[in-house]
């Protein structure tokens, strides 16, 4: 099999066999109920560990599932019906066909690369040396674009083969989450952990975005096992996986840092304290060894503090909460909305209630204990880093919040446990779910870009040497990925580089000092008797009015303008086009208003 950068594998479908080897492996697994060989090590029972050291029993961090109540002993139960019950069937039925359309959205979205997807992309595939120098001005650590270089090699470079990677991230994290439910609860747990990870509107997003976030869920579900295991159990091989998902967390994504530093002071609190000390301790002291992995990356990061950040956004608020909160059930919109209401209720129960008899539920406002731990996992970290935000002007978006999904959904499926009545159970779910794949689907084939439709414009219109100019810079990578390579001279304000990449060094600074005159001079020189076509965008933060006064520069030069694509405010990252031809006109010029008047979603 033959592999291009440029092009890849033919149709860029050779990575479906992977997708497809990971979703049957799993359903095998879901079928058997028990452990994969992958994860044996992970799921064996948790009652009664063994501290190695001592020989002493040593209680679970967090108590074994309570016994069945009393309706779930006088009913048939999903987890001991036979198999040959027809409900039993048609269970399992639903649970595969909800399974299956979420991992196929996965892989299904016919929208562009927007700017952070396709500038990983131009990251990942210089080469391997070269990729930690391009990220010490990019802003982030460097394991998953080394991941996706490798991937690059092997599957091409088209929007299927560099978004399947995080799809094939995603699938393979509905394994270890059975088995993370398994730990939390039971295997009603499991399950709903499961469905309710498989249709999550904002898992199926990321698995179609070429970006870390589905391997930072991944790294999570990993660590919240290899965690519980190495508490029980402080053996070498338990606090070895404990160390190193800490310095893959660390390598992936700077926002885990936070949720680090939240395990790290409930560790240390509970090593002072009863037989928990000593696995305490030693999980603590593999969390510091694994950190010891982010030690080459250090003066990166560093640098990275210093020059780049995230001059792109504003300073976030604790609204940026309920946002999280909304993403997490799809974003906006009625269906959305309802969703996430749904996933925040079940989160509650998981956190405050259990069954009693019939439908009664037992509300402690102290919290369940085996909740406890999760609803801080899920919530804690991005109040860590919204208040650091609001302190330090960092950005905040919701997809930063991928580390809470897990936890999340495992308080959630708790929360479906709660519920005594196993057809209340089931009926639940399958609202949930259903609801999820539906927001899900929507949020797939929402149009991210009009990066395409901008792309094309140029390629069916434009002539070799035409000057392609970007304003602000952040649309080149986008747009410029659909363009040929060497037809076109392409040039980005402010710096005058080309568009592939976006250069973060002391962003702010640089853009307040541009000049858009000059920058337009600029553009008429290199064009001569050429086309420039200014692909540009209104509203982004550290350039004012600039990309304006670009564009009323060229047209007092050139009034033969005409706009070809507006800037559609309904679209995430909205482009739009105006194409600029030589000579002198006493008519014509820009008339119609150049943005939509359509209103913008949050950015």
């Amino acid at each position: 099999m033959t592999t291009n950068l440029d092009g890849g594998v033919p149709g860029s479908y050779a990575t479906l066999p992977v997708a497809f080897g990971l979703s049957v492996a799993f359903l095998r697994a879901l079928r058997q109920g028990g452990a994969g060989p992958i994860l044996e090590h992970f799921s064996r029972s948790a009652s009664s560990p063994v501290d190695t050291a001592t020989g002493s029993t040593v209680a679970p961090p967090y108590p074994a599932a309570p016994e069945p109540s009393v309706v779930d002993a006088a009913q048939a139960d999903p987890e001991t019906a036979s198999e040959d019950d027809p409900t039993t069937r048609s269970v399992g039925a639903g649970v595969v066909l909800l399974v299956v359309v979420g991992v196929l959205l996965r892989f299904w979205t016919p929208v562009a690369l927007w700017l952070d997807e396709a500038l990983s992309v131009n990251i990942a595939r210089l080469p391997l040396g070269s990729i930690p120098q391009a990220l010490r001005h990019d802003g982030s650590p460097p394991l998953y674009y080394f991941l996706l270089h490798g991937w690059m090699r092997l599957f091409g470079t088209t929007d299927v083969a560099v978004r399947a990677l995080s799809g094939v991230f995603s699938i393979a994290t509905l394994i270890p989450m059975w088995f993370a439910g398994r730990r939390a609860g039971n295997r009603t747990t499991a399950l709903s952990a499961v469905v309710l990870l498989a249709t999550s509107p904002f898992a199926i997003r990321f698995a179609t975005e070429t970006r870390m976030y589905s391997m930072v869920m991944l790294e999570f579900v990993l660590g919240y096992l290899a965690l519980r295991r190495a508490l029980e159990r402080s053996e070498m091989k338990n606090l070895g996986a404990v160390a190193l998902v800490t310095g893959l967390l660390l390598l992936t994504h700077y926002w885990t840092i936070y949720l680090l530093i939240l395990v790290t002071a409930l560790l240390a609190h509970r090593s002072l304290r009863g037989t928990d000390a000593v696995p305490a301790r030693r999980a603590l002291a593999a969390m510091v060894a694994g950190s010891l992995l982010f030690l080459p990356w250090l003066p990166s990061f560093l640098f990275q503090l210093q020059h780049t950040g995230t001059p792109w956004a504003r300073r976030p608020s604790f609204e940026a909460v309920v946002g999280v909160l909304q993403e997490f059930g799809g974003g906006r919109g009625a269906v959305a909305s309802i969703s996430s209401l749904f996933l925040l209720v079940l989160a509650g129960l998981g956190l405050f209630a259990r069954s009693l008899d019939g439908p009664r539920l037992e509300v402690d406002v102290r919290t369940r204990p085996r909740g406890r731990a999760l609803a801080l996992a899920a919530v804690g970290p991005v109040l860590i880093g919204v208040v650091i935000g609001i302190a330090t002007g960092a950005a905040f978006a919701a997809r930063y919040a991928a580390m809470a999904v897990p936890p999340f959904i495992l308080l959630a499926a708790l929360g479906i446990d709660a519920l005594s009545e196993p057809k209340v159970r089931r009926r639940v779910l399958a609202v949930v779910a259903v609801l999820g794949l539906w927001t899900g689907a929507s949020t797939s084939f929402y149009r991210r870009t009009t990066a395409r439709q901008v792309s094309t414009a140029i390629k069916e219109r434009g002539s070799p040497g035409d000057v392609v100019a970007y304003c602000p810079d952040q649309l080149g990578p986008s747009v410029s990925r659909y363009l040929p390579k060497k037809k076109f001279v392409q040039v980005t304000f402010p710096r005058g580089l080309a568009p592939e990449r976006v250069e973060w060094f002391d962003y702010e600074e640089f853009n307040r000092d541009a000049e858009a005159r000059l920058f337009a001079e600029m553009l008429l020189e290199r064009a001569g008797t050429n086309d420039i076509w200014m692909v540009w965008s209104p509203g982004y933060k550290t350039f004012d009015a600039k990309c304006e006064a670009i564009i009323e520069a060229l047209e007092v030069e050139r009034p033969q303008a005409s706009r070809l694509v507006r800037v559609q405010l309904r679209y995430w990252e909205h482009p739009g086009l105006v194409r600029f031809r030589p000579g002198s006109l006493t008519s014509g010029g820009l008339r119609e208003p150049l943005v939509s008047p359509a209103p913008s979603p949050a950015r």
